[in-house]
């Protein structure tokens, strides 16, 4: 995967984020720690890397919104297979 089609997964990923609407608080945090996290993996250049940390959020994520927001889950877990997949 291009480091161009990573910036667009997570552009895609960043537009979700942003339109998730009605979250509990805990929802709420886990999309600001996420979109913290995907802004400085755009800003990196010369390849993303992620850390442990990053991907236990997500994956916390994709737990807490499996059953309230699937749209959100869904893309969320289609980021976790793409960064796991790219070995990042």
């Amino acid at each position: 995967m291009t480091d161009k089609n990573l910036s667009e997964l997570l552009e895609q990923l960043h537009h979700e984020l942003g339109k998730t609407e009605a979250v509990d608080d805990k929802g709420a945090e886990l999309l600001r720690s996420l979109d913290g996290d995907i802004r400085k993996l755009l800003d990196r250049s010369g390849g993303a890397q992620t850390d442990d940390s990053m991907l236990e959020r997500l994956q916390d994520a994709i737990d807490h919104f499996e059953i309230t927001h699937p749209d959100l889950t869904s893309a969320l877990s289609h980021m976790m297979r793409i960064l796991s997949n790219a070995g990042i």
